[in-house]
C-alpha cells in the first residue's frame, strides 16, 4: 500500500514543485511571460478556452472531441489492417524476407512528409488526417506484429502438435495468446504515434481540433494557448496510455504479474 501511495505522491510532488518554481520565475521576472506564459496565466487561458473558445468561438471540448475521433480512427483503421497482415507475414519466413526491406523503408518515411500526398489523393477533408495518423501507425504496428509472431516461443508449437493440435488450432490456443503481449504494447506505442502525428495532420484545411489551434495561436502569437493546446494533447495521450495497460491487465493478467515482478 505505502508503495503504491509513493507511486502516486512522488510524481505529484515534483510536478508541484516545478510549477511552483515555473511560477516563481516568472513573478521574478527570470522568465518573458510572451514566451514562458506562467502555470497562472495557463490556468486563466483554459477557463477562457472552455468558455469562449478561440478561434471564432470553437471551445476546447470541441478541439479536443475532434482531435480523439480522429486519432482513434486513424489508430483502428492502422490496427485492423496491420494485426492481421502482420501475424500472415510473421508466420511464414519467406514473405518475411519478401516484406522486410519495404516494411523498413515504409517506417523510416516521416509522416508528415507524405502531407502533401494527402492533400492531392484525398483532398483537405478529413480522409487526409486520417489517413496520415493511420500511416504512421500502420507501420509501427506491422513491425510489433511481425516481431511478435516470430519471437513466439517453437517450444510451445511443438508441445501443441505433440497432443494432435495443428493447423487454425495451434494458431488461436498458441501463436495468438503468446503474441498479445507484444501486440498490446505495439497498440500503445502507436497511439503515442498518432498523437505526434496530429499536429501535423490537423493543419489540413481546419480550424477545429487541437493541433490546429495550436497552429492558429501561434499566427497570433498566442503562446498560452499554444502551451494549453500542447498540455491537453499530452493529457489525453497520457489518459489513452492508461487505458491501453489497464486493458492489457485484463487481457494478459499473467504479463501484468511478471512485469509487476520485476519492478
Amino acid at each position: 500500500m505505502r508503495a503504491r501511495a509513493a507511486e502516486i505522491l512522488v510524481p505529484l510532488a515534483v510536478l508541484a514543485a516545478f510549477l511552483g518554481t515555473w511560477e516563481y520565475a516568472a513573478a521574478a521576472g527570470w522568465l518573458r511571460p510572451i514566451r514562458f506564459p506562467p502555470p497562472s496565466r495557463l490556468a486563466g487561458s483554459f477557463v477562457d478556452l472552455a468558455f469562449h473558445g478561440f478561434p471564432e468561438g470553437i471551445t476546447i471540448w470541441v478541439h479536443a472531441a475532434i482531435t480523439v475521433q480522429r486519432i482513434l480512427a486513424g489508430h483502428a483503421l492502422a490496427l485492423a489492417l496491420a494485426i492481421p497482415l502482420g501475424l500472415l507475414i510473421g508466420s511464414h519466413a519467406l514473405l518475411d524476407r519478401m516484406t522486410a526491406p519495404v516494411v523498413a523503408f515504409c517506417r523510416s518515411v516521416a509522416t508528415l512528409s507524405l502531407l502533401p500526398l494527402a492533400l492531392v489523393w484525398f483532398g483537405t477533408g478529413e480522409g487526409a488526417k486520417i489517413f496520415l495518423i493511420g500511416y504512421g501507425c500502420f507501420w509501427v504496428m506491422l513491425s510489433a506484429t511481425i516481431a511478435a509472431v516470430k519471437l513466439v516461443d517453437p517450444v510451445l508449437i511443438r508441445a501443441a502438435r505433440t497432443m494432435d493440435t495443428g493447423g487454425w488450432a495451434i494458431f488461436l490456443r498458441v501463436v495468438l495468446p503468446a503474441t498479445l503481449p507484444r501486440l498490446l504494447s505495439g497498440a500503445r506505442i502507436a497511439l503515442g504515434v498518432g498523437f505526434m502525428v496530429i499536429v501535423g495532420a490537423e493543419m489540413i484545411g481546419t480550424i477545429r481540433g487541437l493541433g490546429s489551434l495550436i497552429m492558429e495561436a501561434r499566427t497570433f502569437y498566442r503562446t498560452d494557448i499554444t502551451m494549453v493546446g500542447m498540455l491537453c494533447i499530452g493529457a489525453f495521450g497520457l489518459a489513452a496510455m492508461a487505458a491501453l495497460e489497464w486493458l492489457e491487465a485484463r487481457l494478459v493478467p499473467w504479463q501484468a504479474r511478471a512485469e509487476a515482478q520485476t519492478r
